[in-house]
């Protein structure tokens, strides 16, 4: 009998569906609990004694008014809690002029127009800013959220052109306090994120060593990566480099001879990180001696040139940002709510890199916040009873997100949302119904407007990037296998060149599963992303077990 063309069909309407998006919208998973940041307590601590001092001062002086303004410049503490010291006091600094930037626009349009409509239209155009630059130069959690939460706010505050220099004064003034609260935990433990980053990197490949799934090993190469990043960032003259550089490079040989390596001795070394103690496996690897590739660290590009790049590729989320937040705060005008800036921040931090993720923290949104306003009924009898009992409640409340937010964002909101609502206080007086009122219907609203916005704005670009990485990684392993194939290759320009293919295959993981979550796009090249990733890991570990130094006796990776 001759055969049909049935099966062929099937096959091909398979292969279909296996590279096409996926466009389901979850509800459960979005909702589940993770495992709590490592440090957790460090932001939560660090917002505390940011604004505690300024708040109490403040109504000791009887001008707890003016304490949005010092919010401005103490909410900067919530950023760079990941990065090594030297680079956490240029990031710092940073934020605090783009918080004091953002601060500045909205307190001198505030004073140059009463018009509501206007005022949405600076507070999203701001918001998009905000957005492409956070996501551009990867400023980390908590994004662009905390700078269009101040400057929405800022917009619809009360404000004479004459008082923007004193108000711009005391957010500075705040936000010079907040770098200092941030560089503080330095003078405790130095190498404190270097330690941090490179126990993540053993953790996970040990994680790899033990189970061989390719997931793991996709996770151990990105924390190596993100590892070797934080290391370069610490500064020459750090004394970590060394020792932490020697137990990086173990974890390298690990993840190019899992078979070979004892997952219970990197999770010991992991261990022994904690603290100020005396660095682990010191004796085992001085003993193999100094790892040829490990004595120059990665390569970092300038920021300025790293920033134009990665402008481009935020510029849709950018244009997103812009167009939800405008018509949600339009939405909230027509309604006839009072705080249309709540439904704009409400949309402004629904975007993330997809859509699918941004439908995720939409679900979360709504459901924290309204949690929240049910938290903040409770939380009013408390607050009103004193100035000094609404001033510790928010303080607590600062806390209780930043601690929470980390195992689900919805969770955090629980917390943001009373604050937020609690904060309105601080000038006068306002009735609980209402405020419950206006933020449950700005939120509605914001998270429904929002992400019509995400779909409406498609993301092509996430499709090209994938094609851009697969080149990069195509590149970086024809060179890696080149300088392979010479009989005595550079140790220098192997590690470079290795530590280049590591960036590239971490950037197409990325690339594609950034794709694989947005909408409208075409078939996605999976057998060639996953083609590229194996060929790619082969030629790493190829690479890795070359500049290995010989195991001392005795001594096991």
């Amino acid at each position: 009998m001759p055969r049909t063309p049935a099966p062929r069909t099937r096959t091909r309407t398979r292969t279909r569906t296996r590279t096409r998006t996926r466009t389901r919208l979850p509800l459960a998973g979005p909702m589940r609990l993770g495992v709590p940041s490592e440090t957790w307590f460090k932001p939560a601590l660090s917002v505390v004694v940011s604004v505690a001092p300024p708040n109490l001062l403040l109504l000791a002086l009887g001008r707890l008014d003016l304490a949005l303004y010092t919010m401005a410049g103490s909410l900067c503490a919530l950023y760079a809690h990941n990065r090594p010291y030297a680079a956490r006091a240029r990031v710092l600094g940073w934020v605090v002029l783009g918080m004091l930037t953002g601060f500045a626009a909205a307190l001198v349009t505030a004073s140059l127009t009463g018009s509501a409509v206007v005022l949405v239209t600076v507070g999203a155009l701001l918001a998009a800013g905000q957005k492409a630059v956070c996501d551009a130069t990867r400023i980390g959690p908590p994004g662009h959220v905390i700078f269009t939460f101040i400057s929405s706010a800022t917009l619809f505050a009360p404000q004479e052109l004459g008082q923007v220099p004193a108000h711009v004064g005391l957010a500075a003034l705040a936000g010079l306090w907040s770098w200092a609260v941030g560089m503080a935990p330095g003078l405790v433990r130095p190498h404190g994120p270097e330690r941090r980053a490179t126990a993540h990197a053993l953790r996970a490949t040990a994680g790899y060593a033990r189970s061989g799934d390719g997931a793991a090993r996709t996770a151990a190469a990105a924390a190596l990566h993100a590892a070797w990043q934080t290391l370069g960032a610490s500064g020459p003259r750090s004394t970590a480099r060394a020792p932490l550089t020697r137990l990086l490079t173990r974890a390298e040989i690990a993840l190019a001879s899992p078979a070979d390596a004892d997952p219970a001795l990197l999770r010991a070394w992991a261990a022994a990180l904690r603290g100020n103690g005396a660095f682990p496996g010191a004796a085992a690897t001085d003993a193999a001696g100094p790892a040829p590739h490990a004595a120059r660290l990665p390569r970092t590009q300038p920021l300025r040139a790293l920033v134009r790049e990665r402008l481009a590729g935020v510029a849709p989320l950018a244009v997103r940002t812009a167009l939800g937040c405008a018509l949600a705060g339009y939405a909230s005008l027509a309604l006839g709510v009072g705080r249309p800036y709540w439904a704009l921040v409400t949309a402004a931090s629904l975007y993330q890199a997809n859509v699918t993720l941004t439908w995720n923290r939409g679900v979360q949104r709504v459901v924290g916040n309204l949690l929240g306003v049910l938290l903040f009924a409770a939380l009013a009898p408390l607050s009103h009873v004193s100035r000094l009992s609404l001033v510790l409640c928010c303080i607590a409340l600062n806390f209780g997100a930043e601690a929470l937010i980390t195992r689900n964002y919805w969770l955090g909101s629980v917390c943001v949302t009373p604050m937020a609502l609690l904060i309105t206080d601080f000038v006068r007086y306002q009735e609980p119904g209402t405020l419950m009122a206006d933020r449950a219907v700005d939120t509605v609203v914001g998270a429904l407007v929002g992400f019509a916005a995400a779909v409406a704005v498609t993301n092509r670009r996430a499709g090209d990037r994938i094609e851009d990485a697969l080149a990069a990684v195509h590149r970086a392993r024809e060179h890696s296998a080149g300088l392979l194939a010479a009989p005595e290759p550079d140790p220098h320009a192997l590690t470079a060149a290795h530590r280049d293919l590591t960036g590239a295959l971490v950037a197409l993981r990325t690339a594609a599963d950034t794709a694989a979550g947005e909408w409208w796009q075409r078939d996605l090249p999976q057998e060639r992303v996953l083609h590229a990733e194996r060929a790619g890991h082969r030629t790493l570990a190829v690479a890795i077990r070359r500049q290995a130094p010989p195991t001392a006796e005795g001594v096991h990776v």
